[in-house]
Parts: C-alpha cells; sequence; structure tokens
C-alpha cells in the first residue's frame, strides 16, 4: 500500500499538469482570439469550456464590472437583472477571506444562479475587480483549490481574463470612436441637417440597440426635416431635461413614472445649445462612464455640425431674406392701389412662411376690418376667434405676437395652433396688423418670426401712404357736403363711358327758387336741403348709374347703358319724389339728354344739350323734366 506522501506526491504532479494544461489552454486562446475579439460572450464561453474541461464545471456565470454594477453576460437571464446588474459594492465584505468564497444568500435566491455553490475574484492588484465568477464547485475544483497551484491558476486566470477583457474594451472604444470619427468626417462634408440628424440617430441605435433615442430640438430650429424630432418645450419638458439645456452638461434620471432610465446630453454648438439628444433605458439600467463620454462626444459633435448647417442655411436664408424683403419695398413704393399691394403681400407671405390662413386687417377708429386679401376662414366666425384675441393683444401692447400652440391658451379644440401676428405700426399708433396660422404647432421659426416683422415694417408705410392717398382721392373725387361724387370725377367717368355706350342718359337738374330758400331760412337748411336730395339720388339711381354735384345747387346724373324709355320714367321718378323727402318740400328742374341725340356726341356737347333742356323746364314752369331735342337749340 502506497504511503500518504506517495499520493500527495501523485496529487501534485497531477495538479502541476492540469495547471501547465490550463495555462496552455488560457495562452492558446489569449493567442487565437486576440485580433478577432468582438464581444465579451466570446472568449467567456472559451474560458468556461477551459473550466469545464479541466475541472468539470458545467454550471458557471461570469458578472463583468461595467462601472460600479457587475452585469451577466454568458447566461441568460431577466431584462431587469441584464440591464442593471448587481452593484459592485455588494461583493466587497464577502471577499475579505480570500478570493474564493460560498455564494451569498443574496445570489442564491435568483432563479438564474440557482445551483450555483462558489464565487471567484477576479481582480488585478489593487485596481478595480474585473470579474466575479459564481460556479458549481466540483470534485475536482474543491481538490485544486487545496492545493498550492490555486493561487498560481488564479494569477494566470487573472491575467488571461484581463487581457481578453481589455482587448474587447479597446476593440469596442475604436469601433466606436471610428464611427464617431467617420462621423465627425460626414458632418464636415455636408450642410444637410436632414444627414445630420439622421446619423445620430444612427450611430445611438447601432450601439444602443435596445435602447429608445429621441432628439428634442429647441424651437428656433427649422421644423420643415424629414427627421422625426420633438420640439423642446419649457413647458412641459422634464426637469433633468431642462436643466442639460440649460447647464449644458449630460443628467440621468430614474423616471418611474416611463419606466425608464433617462440620459439628456446636449446638442451643443460653440455658439449655443440646440437641443437635448435623450437615450431611454429600462428603469434599472445604470449608464457608465464609457457609455456617456461616447454619447457626450456624439452629442457635441453633431452640436458643431448643426451650428455650421445652421449658419449656412441662416446665410442663404438672410441673402434671400433680403432680396425678398427689397423686391416688396420696391414694388410697395410703385404707388399701387392699397387691394393691390395687400394682395401683393398676401403672395409674399404665403410663399415665404407657407400659413394655412392669412389675413390683413386695417383699424378703423375702434373697429376692425377684414381686408379682401384674407383667406375664407377670417370671413367665418371661426376665423374672428383668432382676430379677437390677437385685436385684444394689440390693445394692450404694440408687441408682436408669436405662439407655438395656441392650443394651451384657447384649449384643445383650436384647430390652427401656430400664429404670428404683426401689428403695422405708422407713428407710433397700430394702424391694422397682419395674422398667419397653421394647424401644426411649433410651425414657424422664430427665424421666420423675425422676418415677417421685417416685412410688414418696411410694408405698413407704404400701406398708410396708399390708404392716405385713398382717403386724399376720395375727398377730390367726392363732394364734401353732399358726399355726392364731384364734378370732375363725373366728366371724367363719363367721357371714359361714352367711348362704349351706344345708349344712355345724362340728367341734369337744379332746385327750384333755391335762393328764396336760403333767404328765408338760412344757408344751413339750405345746405340740409342739398344732402336730403343728395341721399334720395342715390337710393332711386343706386348702382345702375352715379349721382354727381354739378355746382352751387345744380346736380347731375349719369346712367349707362339704359333706354330712352327707362331713361324717362327714372327721371320723371326722380323729379316727383323729391318734393315728397325735402323738409322744407322743394321741387327740381331737370334736362335729360338720352336716345338719338345721346349718341356718339363728346361729353361737352351732351352737357350743353342737358343744359339746353333744363333751360326750357325752368322756363315752361318748373317741377318738371324736359327732353332735349334739336328744336330747342333753334329757339334758345
Amino acid at each position: 500500500m502506497r504511503s500518504l506522501n506517495g499520493r500527495k506526491g501523485d496529487f501534485m504532479i497531477e495538479h502541476r499538469h492540469t495547471l501547465n494544461a490550463i495555462k496552455s489552454d488560457l495562452l492558446e486562446i489569449c493567442f487565437n482570439t486576440v485580433e478577432n475579439l468582438n464581444s465579451h460572450s466570446e472568449y467567456l464561453m472559451l474560458l468556461q469550456n477551459c473550466l469545464l474541461k479541466h475541472f468539470d464545471i458545467n454550471q458557471c456565470c461570469f458578472l463583468l464590472n461595467e462601472g460600479e454594477t457587475c452585469k451577466p453576460y454568458n447566461i441568460d437571464v431577466s431584462l431587469e437583472l441584464k440591464f442593471s446588474g448587481i452593484p459592485c459594492m455588494m461583493f466587497e465584505p464577502y471577499f475579505y477571506s480570500g478570493s474564493i468564497v460560498t455564494i451569498p444568500s443574496f445570489l442564491a435566491e435568483k432563479v438564474e444562479f440557482n445551483g450555483l455553490t462558489h464565487m471567484l475574484l477576479i481582480k488585478v492588484g489593487n485596481n478595480t475587480p474585473i470579474s466575479v465568477v459564481l460556479l458549481k464547485a466540483t470534485e475536482k475544483w474543491t481538490d485544486f483549490c487545496q492545493s498550492e497551484f490555486f493561487e498560481d491558476f488564479l494569477n494566470h486566470f487573472t491575467k488571461a481574463m484581463n487581457l481578453l477583457y481589455k482587448n474587447v474594451e479597446i476593440r469596442f472604444n475604436e469601433n466606436q470612436y471610428r464611427k464617431l470619427y467617420n462621423m465627425t468626417d460626414l458632418f464636415h462634408s455636408t450642410m444637410d441637417i436632414d444627414v445630420i440628424l439622421k446619423n445620430v440617430l444612427t450611430i445611438i441605435q447601432e450601439n444602443f440597440p435596445n435602447f429608445d433615442v429621441e432628439l428634442i430640438l429647441s424651437n428656433d430650429q427649422d421644423r420643415q426635416t424629414k427627421v422625426r424630432i420633438k420640439p423642446f418645450d419649457y413647458l412641459s419638458e422634464r426637469p433633468s431635461t431642462i436643466e442639460a439645456f440649460v447647464s449644458g452638461k449630460i443628467t440621468t434620471e430614474q423616471a418611474s413614472d416611463l419606466n425608464s432610465s433617462l440620459l439628456n446630453a446636449p446638442i451643443k454648438g460653440r455658439q449655443a445649445i440646440y437641443g437635448i439628444l435623450q437615450v431611454s433605458a429600462p428603469i434599472s439600467y445604470v449608464y457608465s462612464k464609457a457609455q456617456k463620454e461616447f454619447i457626450e462626444i456624439l452629442a457635441h459633435s453633431s452640436g458643431n455640425a448643426l451650428e455650421n448647417a445652421k449658419l449656412y442655411h441662416q446665410s442663404h436664408r438672410l441673402i434671400s431674406d433680403l432680396q425678398l424683403i427689397n423686391e416688396t419695398t420696391s414694388r410697395l413704393n410703385m404707388k399701387l392701389d392699397i387691394n393691390e399691394m395687400l394682395l401683393f403681400l398676401q403672395k409674399q407671405l404665403m410663399k415665404s412662411f407657407q400659413p394655412m390662413e392669412l389675413c390683413f386687417v386695417l383699424k378703423e377708429g375702434s373697429q376692425c376690418k377684414v381686408t379682401n386679401a384674407s383667406t375664407q376662414l377670417f370671413k367665418t366666425e371661426e376665423g374672428m376667434l383668432y382676430i379677437s384675441h390677437v385685436s385684444n393683444h394689440f390693445e394692450e401692447t404694440q408687441d408682436p405676437l408669436f405662439i407655438a400652440d395656441f392650443s394651451r391658451i384657447k384649449g384643445p379644440n383650436v384647430e390652427y395652433k401656430s400664429m404670428m401676428a404683426i401689428p403695422m405700426i405708422v407713428e407710433q399708433r397700430i394702424t391694422g396688423f397682419s395674422l398667419v396660422l397653421h394647424k401644426d404647432s411649433y410651425f414657424f421659426s422664430f427665424d421666420s418670426f423675425k422676418l415677417m416683422q421685417s416685412l410688414i415694417h418696411h410694408s405698413s408705410l407704404a400701406i398708410a401712404n396708399s390708404t392716405l392717398r385713398n382717403q386724399l382721392q376720395e375727398m377730390v373725387d367726392h363732394d364734401h357736403l353732399t358726399k355726392l361724387y364731384a364734378r370732375s370725377y363725373l366728366d371724367e367717368y363719363v367721357e371714359s363711358a361714352l367711348k362704349n355706350d351706344d345708349c344712355g342718359m345724362f340728367l341734369l337738374l337744379d332746385i327750384d327758387n333755391f335762393k328764396r330758400v336760403n333767404d328765408t331760412y338760412g344757408h344751413q337748411v339750405g345746405d340740409e336741403i342739398l344732402v336730403q336730395i343728395a341721399d334720395q339720388l342715390r337710393v332711386l339711381v343706386g348702382t345702375r348709374g352715379i349721382c354727381a354735384r354739378w355746382g352751387g345747387e345744380e346736380m347731375a346724373v349719369y346712367v349707362p347703358k339704359i333706354s330712352p324709355e327707362e331713361a324717362i320714367i327714372l327721371s320723371n321718378r326722380i323729379v316727383e319724389v323729391i318734393p315728397e323727402v325735402t323738409n322744407p318740400r322743394v321741387t327740381i328742374s331737370a334736362g335729360l339728354v338720352t336716345g338719338d341725340e345721346y349718341q356718339k356726341q363728346e361729353f361737352q356737347t351732351i352737357f350743353l344739350e342737358a343744359d339746353t333742356a333744363l333751360y326750357y323746364a325752368k322756363k315752361n314752369g318748373k317741377n318738371q323734366v324736359c327732353i332735349f331735342n334739336e328744336a330747342m337749340l333753334l329757339h334758345s
């Protein structure tokens, strides 16, 4: 029977052979895989096979250190455990007595670790642990752990694992930063905002495939991008998101209401912060330092690229805006009619801002008049909701109005959410305003708002001048007392109409004994009678023709395209009605030119003929109409 020392010698030889075989296997694993390792799972599977081969260990789990947590890699676990891991600090108290200890109860209770008996600490010197290996001990493993070769094994196993761990990390970081480099290179070669935003989303999703990512851009960004973004809104954003936007530093939040762990990285350029890159992981997930650094660099690179693209587009837009303002100013200085002017402005605003609805409102005293250059919405009760809100705003202040989401003010049933309203100000007084609407919230950018202000500012004086010209022309074209057309306007109107009219009537009328009225009642009453007659003429003639004050107590009526029979009926009706509507009662005499006498003649001739007929009406008893005929000329 062999002695105890002999058997111990055999075990030593066997353990030495095991150690040498393990060292050889570890060397082979390191040598053959160092160039092509892409994930921790790959080399951990090889290390697991090594333990199985030499110690019959068929159950083990590698917990790798990721910042402050240890996460399982080579076995299937719940999503919560996969993402959250186990805090590293929970292992520290158990390894004071040695590198291999019995598995603690807080691990043994987990279904994933059922049956595992021991845990092994993999640590280089005083550095942070690389891994904690959980395993089910076997007879071979237990014998080997008690041998003098175990510390040597642990040393070589730790070195190999450290080498492989670092290799994967280096390759992973290299791959990530290569992508960052390629993306940065792309950023420097493009001014396409869509391309920039799309690549930011792509690279995040490639590196964090199990996470959600969202771009939250500030309100001064263009809304026309094809990439799905969320507008940044101070009123609704989470405090951690606002903090990142304001401070320019990464923030994290365990958002229990979303069941998510949020990371907010500011998209920061040299001049400003343009938004937030928000990554959302399961609520138990803890972002590592390396992940934060990667996302921070990505957000910063995209911020610089976005800023460069924005400045590039701004410079082009500025040139375009200046051209637009110059074109608008030049056109408005052509002394256009106010309606033509507003229609031109409508076209410019529609082209520049793509609103769904637009209106121009002019103030007449305390009243708001919606002009013809407005879209149909503002001729309805629904449109008045928006006009009323803007009008009330400008009663209090002259500041322009920029509303990104009108539903926040008026409730969710408001159809048009984006609004810009710019006052027309002349000599510190609001003379009207322009209003544009769109159904989408946050549709108009702040740059659009500033451009619209500039356009309306440059247009306000031209519109005011046009209004003033119209008012002056109105004063020139109308008699200030009766509000009938002035004689000069009638002259031009009739001369123009005679070129196209084949038939018509010209009626010259005079108030009978008007001097007696003035002498008896005074000139004020005489003026009132003139106004009464003028009002009645407008009623009787309507829109068929025009009425004018010819001078003194004389007035004239011109009606184109009227038959001689109708002209006589209308003229007699005028003479009949005037005594009924005047107070004190007066009559009129009238001379009428129509029919054959009217055709193909100069207006001066027609006037002389009407004056002749009026003379005959006065001479033959007054209060009547005389129709001109050639015989009157022979006896005049």
